[in-house]
């Protein structure tokens, strides 16, 4: 296993590390691509594994977490490239730097510790902070104005379609009551409203009641789930043959989406595609015992069929 130590950054441990190593086997002068790059952890070891000439192309669309992630690349800054910016525009940021052809690429779904703990960011309940959980703060609506604004019958929808919460309807008949009064401006306003509208045994259970309704305003802000698909299209575009995409997701939404994309990949014939796993990828005891945030992690891996595979698979021995 991986030294945690090592990998720790900001308080942030990625998850899944060897997993990712392991499948994505990064080869010497190898090109990769980190399509949330977070704090840098995993894009250390991807460039530790490929050696002095590896390249990698570094993709956030959050800014901070590129300044963060600066220092766990720090040995191998001259190998990488950043760009602020989604990866549902994968495409056209690889295009702006001239790369056409990648040997691996890796999304990891993800919310950072760093993000969830910082207050000013709104992502979480446990800190008290503004309804803001854009993941790039320069643009977009906050989750505040979605609370505020959003008829009820839509709030309600986005809370059961996003979050999977089976009180949605009566979380959201919540809202627009306490809003009419006073607009919700804080996560801990939202957190109390939500656990004042739920039942007493709702409210000690294994989850938060606000968890879900969070995890849905989130997903609704940053128009999550519609870029993983396009992105996953894009990404294998520009494989090499060979090469390999592995997407870790923490909800079943997000590995649903995941799932059926790499179907729909493998049954195009221009592409020539195979799916690895099977079963999605998931963390060992270890690693579930020393990070909770890798319980739910997942992870599914995809590789573009080499044309020696092909013809051999087409000889009657």
């Amino acid at each position: 296993m991986s030294d945690e130590g090592e990998l720790k950054t900001q308080g942030h441990i990625p998850v899944l590390v060897d997993e990712v190593i392991f499948w994505l086997q990064p080869k010497p002068s190898g090109c990769y691509v980190d399509c949330t790059l977070g704090l840098g952890g995993t894009s250390a070891r991807i460039l530790q594994a490929c050696g002095k000439n590896g390249r990698l192309i570094a993709i956030d669309q959050d800014s901070h977490a590129i300044e963060l992630a600066h220092e766990a690349l720090k040995p191998y800054i001259d190998n990488v490239s950043f760009h602020c910016g989604n990866f549902r525009d994968l495409g056209a940021i690889l295009d702006s730097i001239g790369v056409q052809q990648v040997d691996g690429f890796l999304f990891d779904l993800g919310i950072s510790s760093v993000q969830l703990s910082d207050a000013e960011r709104g992502f979480s309940f446990q800190e008290d902070g503004p309804l803001d959980m854009r993941m790039d703060a320069s643009q977009g609506v906050t989750a505040g104005e979605l609370v505020n604004r959003m008829p009820e019958t839509e709030l309600a929808n986005i809370i059961f379609e996003f979050g999977e919460e089976r009180l949605s309807r009566r979380i959201a008949r919540a809202i627009v009551r306490e809003r009419a009064n006073s607009p919700l401006r804080t996560t801990s306003e939202l957190a109390s409203v939500i656990q004042r509208s739920v039942p007493p045994a709702y409210r000690h259970g294994r989850l938060h009641p606000a968890t879900r309704t969070f995890q849905a305003l989130r997903i609704a802000v940053n128009n999550e789930l519609a870029a993983i698909a396009p992105a996953l299209h894009q990404a294998v575009d520009r494989l090499a043959p060979g090469g390999r995409a592995c997407v870790i997701s923490f909800h079943s939404l997000e590995d649903r989406l995941v799932k059926y994309t790499f179907r729909e990949l493998t049954q195009q014939s221009d592409q020539g595609m195979r799916i690895l796993t099977k079963k999605p990828c998931v963390a060992s005891d270890e690693e579930r015992r020393k990070n909770p945030r890798a319980r739910s992690a997942k992870m599914r891996v995809i590789e573009k069929i080499e044309e020696s595979t092909e013809l051999l698979a087409g000889v009657v021995l």
